[in-house]
């Protein structure tokens, strides 16, 4: 089995990352495997240190003629069995299969189907994007459902001491980018019922300046550390009290998934990723969408009760295991190449 993959995003981001993760855990597997990347020297050298070196090209504008002609190559050079595309961009760049070769794309969201028509087979990391593919007109054998896993390493705490934070405070962490579908502002909003609790808020993007204008305009900027992306997030999970993800757009949740593997509970809005993946006061706790209140009482809920945090991490983490390890996650991807190959 010969599997190629093809990833044009950005430097940052959730699919990135475990795009990453996959590739590496596929190659501990076995799997024989090419991969073709836009250029970021980081991506690089983490996959060349994992033992999987990439090649490099453009991924440009639609008049990007030599990405083009150099994908053409690399698929006539390795002679994959499956091409794997990861979003829009590299979708659009795969030549079509012609019978060469099976064309499978990976879907993290409600992507716009035109990039996609001449994939033979769809991935959604979501049950929720698998039902948005079949009521799109995809035919029902060709979506397919391949969750995401996580790492699972534990790592030591970071030094509450290094980011101005004492040690005897509560923390909550949120990991993302800084965009409007994550809805931080009504993270900090939250913050002005929570006032013995400090934020640490890990990630870059566009609304960092308004979210720190807020953070001053409600008084709570002196409780809030801006931490920018974290390559590797261990430390501040194991820091921290409890992981919220206040999105009001998430189609999955990665975080859920971080905050269930590191043990720790996790604190929600109703967006679809974490409706599917959560059961409510089981193995975390959902508040409404964009309701700062209902978020500062689930957290303060979880901060005042100990007991009943360290029964949500349990459950999450039981959860984590049956169906989002590592292992499973990988046996699922290669079960699915076996099958569309052949």
């Amino acid at each position: 089995m010969r599997v190629m993959q093809l990833m044009a995003g950005a430097k940052h981001g959730g699919a990135e990352a475990f795009f990453t993760r996959l590739t590496l855990a596929l190659h501990k597997a076995g799997l024989d495997q090419k991969v073709v990347l836009r250029p970021d020297p980081a991506r690089e050298r983490q996959l060349a240190d994992g033992g999987v070196p990439a090649t490099t090209l453009a991924f440009g504008g639609k008049l990007d003629i030599t990405t083009r002609l150099g994908l053409r190559r690399e698929i006539a050079r390795f002679k994959p069995d499956v091409v794997l595309s990861w979003m829009n961009r590299a979708a659009s760049f795969c030549p079509k299969p012609n019978g060469r070769f099976i064309h499978c794309a990976r879907l993290g969201g409600y992507y716009d189907l035109k990039y996609y028509q001449d994939c033979d087979h769809l991935i959604g990391n979501t049950k929720g994007i698998v039902d948005y593919l079949v009521a799109e007109g995809r035919p029902v054998e060709r979506p397919h459902y391949l969750p995401n896993f996580v790492a699972e390493t534990p790592s030591p705490p970071i030094d509450r001491l290094q980011l101005s934070t004492p040690d005897d405070a509560a923390v909550v962490l949120a990991l993302g980018r800084l965009h409007e579908n994550k809805a931080y502002d009504v993270l900090i909003q939250a913050m002005r019922r929570l006032p013995d609790v400090y934020l640490w808020l890990a990630g870059e993007g566009p609304l960092e300046a308004e979210l720190r204008r807020q953070a001053v305009h409600f008084g709570v900027a002196p409780r809030i550390r801006f931490l920018g992306w974290q390559q590797d997030p261990g430390p501040l999970y194991a820091a921290a009290d409890l992981v919220v993800c206040p999105s009001r757009i998430e189609p999955l949740g990665n975080v859920v998934l971080e905050a269930w593997a590191r043990h720790k509970p996790i604190v929600a809005a109703a967006a679809d990723g974490p409706v599917e993946l959560i059961r409510d006061g089981e193995n975390g706790l959902l508040v409404a969408l964009e309701d700062a209140e209902a978020m500062a009482a689930a957290i303060n809920y979880i901060l005042a009760n100990k007991q009943g945090a360290g029964a949500l991490a349990a459950a999450g983490y039981a959860a984590y295991q049956a169906d989002y390890s590592e292992a499973v996650v990988v046996q699922h991807y290669l079960d699915f190449f076996a099958k569309v190959a052949a």
